[in-house]
């Protein structure tokens, strides 16, 4: 289909930087040194401590504007919905966390209360997160191992084994906390930018795989210890592979039956849930069958299967968090704050932007790390947000946090008076909940070979993060992911596609010459292109491949006029006959009688045409282009050394006759090669222009092009 294009031209002179800037009086701007920057920000009035407490409180600003009739009823039906998810998944998750389960709905209690106030998303569902889970489980289990002495703590004295797990759990917590939050103060919210999707969709599938691993021994029945580090997954699945001729019919039993419901109950909420009120609670109804069906046939005597058992009835008093556990812990508790923190803030961000308001990355780190501290003051454990729990918190009607605190105050009526109900409850079915739930990591399995066809790095980065994590563990996996991130960005910026640049007939359009067929590339004239910033890594690369381009080197050319200036030096004073009047004409580009050819060649008040046929003993490689022009339009940046190696390739072009421009080049950069003294006799300002077109009609005029230059010098900017 053929649309209407606009047209336009513009007439105005060729411009090069400096008579741009004499025709257009710029602005210098002053900019700020530190201390000013340090004055503005110890600075305070009343505006400012306003925006700072609407900024620390965020439920000031949305509580304002609440709208009671439209959004009370929501809330409360999300909350209710929301409540009884965030119940089954803190019994289950717990599991992951080696605790007792009653433990799970601490942490759906405790965290939310503060977020409340604090947390800037009115979406989110904060609670326990199955990878956290697993990840604070890692430490307990090492620190309190199911089989033989526990870490030499003094705090463990006189404990019960699971009092022991439960210290240890809440001190990462709270030193999980500790991290969030003085990352929050310290403004430092942009270290989540270095976790990409890629990296967190292998990490997170990684993690899934640990998670299933995790839950075989309560599904079939069987007592394996908790292992940790480099190949526990390999260890793991060894030992309950060992065991398989023990598993438990019944748990086995249940546990496919709950999955099979669940998962087609869960499929038909997501097929009709636009015609669905609220997702059908699927987990509570099967948690609550199963209890009755344990209770009523009395699966833990009948048929040994291990249920919930005692349940903590009503709050315990709060505890100190241990200081030995956060000397053995500090190295696991930053990545799990890191991690936490970057889930929640990724799901966060999606309903934001779907319902059109902000969200602070600093302040959420101080919410989540608050969040955490208090919780694990009360013997909860890591706390972020599940996007299963939260998408059914948004999609039942919930507009703000009112939901997300009526769901917490389901956890506490359940602590509080109903925890005796769920004592029947077979793990092997929170087993079920947690490993069917993982559908969704699982399934970015697919992401594979998408990544394959798209970009080869970032399916590298994929595999190697979840591969990482999955053989070596989390932690270090983590480490790994990041480690394959960096180095993918050193390779995109170390080793660009760089590319020649030609005319595009009738335009002032400059493309790559292997895009194209309908183009002009002026005689005498290359353009080269680098899609990156020049610093210390890539700028021997960027003068390789500038060489490529222009098909010479001129360090080497240079090199070789310099010896056959010596053999011409020398046949001009044995006044060598091979030399003709006309190849003397031809060579020095001026008519030059005998009787004029001074005796030294320094004083030569001539220029050597190198191009023209020289003598046969002598040979110096041919330069075919008269000027050529770098675009910088993509450079960023400049370092000190890639600007020494800069002048240096310049140097060489210019002492072999061939005129040096540069395009587009950014201001900060050109601020800098003046303050660092880049100009000199050779190297100039004029040779920088503003845009890529206004170098080339310089250069033909420069040189008067031929018909093919006299095309692109008609063209109207």
């Amino acid at each position: 289909m053929v649309t209407f294009r606009k047209q336009y031209v513009v007439s105005r002179p060729v411009y090069s930087d400096d008579s741009f800037d004499g025709d257009h009086q710029k602005i210098y701007r002053l900019h700020k040194t530190t201390l000013d920057h340090l004055k503005a920000y110890l600075t305070c009035d009343s505006k400012r401590a306003k925006n700072a407490v609407l900024s620390f409180l965020p439920i000031i600003g949305w509580i304002r504007i609440y709208r009671v009739r439209e959004w009370l009823l929501g809330d409360v039906v999300s909350g209710i919905s929301t409540g009884m998810v965030a119940i089954m998944q803190g019994l289950a998750f717990s599991l992951l966390a080696s605790l007792p389960p009653s433990y799970g709905l601490f942490t759906a209690f405790f965290p939310m209360l503060t977020y409340f106030f604090l947390g800037t998303s009115r979406h989110i569902s904060v609670g326990s997160f199955p990878v956290l889970s697993l990840m604070v489980g890692a430490v307990v289990t090492r620190l309190v191992p199911e089989v033989g002495q526990p870490a030499n703590i003094t705090g463990f004295d006189g404990l019960t084994q699971d009092q022991q797990r439960v210290l240890v759990a809440s001190s990462v917590t709270f030193l999980m906390g500790i991290f969030q939050l003085a990352m929050g103060v310290l403004q430092v919210g942009f270290i989540v930018r270095y976790l990409s999707d890629t990296l967190v969709s292998g990490f997170t599938t990684a993690a899934a795989v640990h998670i299933l691993v995790s839950q075989l021994k309560f599904v079939l029945g069987l007592t394996v210890p908790g292992i940790n580090g480099p190949l526990a997954l390999i260890y793991t699945l060894e030992k309950v592979f060992v065991q398989i001729t023990s598993t438990n019919i019944c748990d086995l039993v249940m546990s496919i039956v709950i999955m099979v419901v669940v998962f087609i109950v869960k499929e038909l909420n997501d097929r009709y849930k636009a015609r669905l009120p609220v997702p059908i609670p699927i987990e509570v109804i099967m948690t609550v069958i199963a209890c009755g069906v344990s209770y009523g046939f009395n699966f833990e005597t009948r048929y040994d299967v291990e249920v919930v058992g005692k349940m903590v009835s009503g709050y315990e008093s709060p505890i100190a968090p241990n200081i030995e556990v956060f000397q053995e812990s500090a190295v696991e508790a930053f990545p799990i704050a890191i991690v936490g923190f970057a889930v929640a803030f990724s799901v966060a961000k999606v309903y934001s932007i779907k319902h059109d308001y902000t969200i602070d990355g600093n302040q959420e780190l101080i919410a989540f790390g608050v969040s955490n501290m208090f919780g694990a003051s009360f013997k909860s454990f890591a706390a972020s947000t599940a996007l299963s729990r939260t998408a059914v918190q948004e999609s039942s009607g919930g507009k703000t946090q009112i939901a997300g605190l009526i769901s917490a105050m389901m956890a506490m009526i359940v602590t509080v008076a109903l925890g005796f109900l769920l004592e029947p409850l077979p793990r092997s079915v929170l087993g079920a909940l947690v490993i069917v739930n993982l559908k969704g990591m699982l399934m970015q399995f697919r992401e594979i070979p998408y990544l394959w066809r798209r970009d080869i790095l970032e399916c590298v980065v994929w595999v190697g993060t979840c591969l990482g994590a999955i053989l070596l563990g989390l932690d270090i996996g983590l480490a790994v992911g990041l480690g394959l991130e960096l180095l993918t960005v050193v390779f995109r910026t170390q080793f660009p596609r760089c590319s020649v640049l030609v005319n595009i007939s009738g335009t002032n359009l400059y493309k790559d010459r292997k895009d194209y067929l309908d183009i002009l590339e002026p005689n005498g004239v290359k353009i080269f292109r680098i899609p990156s910033p020049i610093f210390f890594a890539n700028i021997e690369f960027f003068r390789d491949k500038l060489v490529e381009a222009v098909g010479f080197n001129p360090l080497r050319v240079l090199r070789k006029r310099h010896k056959a200036l010596r053999k011409i030096k020398k046949l001009l004073r044995k006044q060598d006959g091979d030399i003709s009047e006309k190849g003397m004409k031809d060579l020095f580009c001026m008519n030059v009688e005998d009787s004029d050819r001074p005796s030294d060649l320094n004083d030569l008040p001539i220029r050597v045409n190198w191009n023209a046929e020289l003598p046969a003993n002598i040979s110096v490689p041919r330069v075919d282009i008269h000027s050529l022009i770098l675009d910088f339009s993509a450079v960023s940046f400049l370092d000190i050394s890639a600007m020494k190696g800069l002048k240096t390739a310049l140097k060489e072009f210019v002492r072999v006759d061939v005129d040096v421009y540069i395009v587009s080049c950014d201001a900060y950069i050109l601020e800098k090669l003046h303050s660092c003294l880049f100009f000199d006799e050779e190297i100039l300002t004029s040779m920088f222009f503003p845009t890529l077109h206004d170098a080339v009609l310089h250069v033909l005029e420069k040189h008067q092009e031929d018909k093919g230059g006299r095309v692109i010098k008609d063209t109207k900017l």
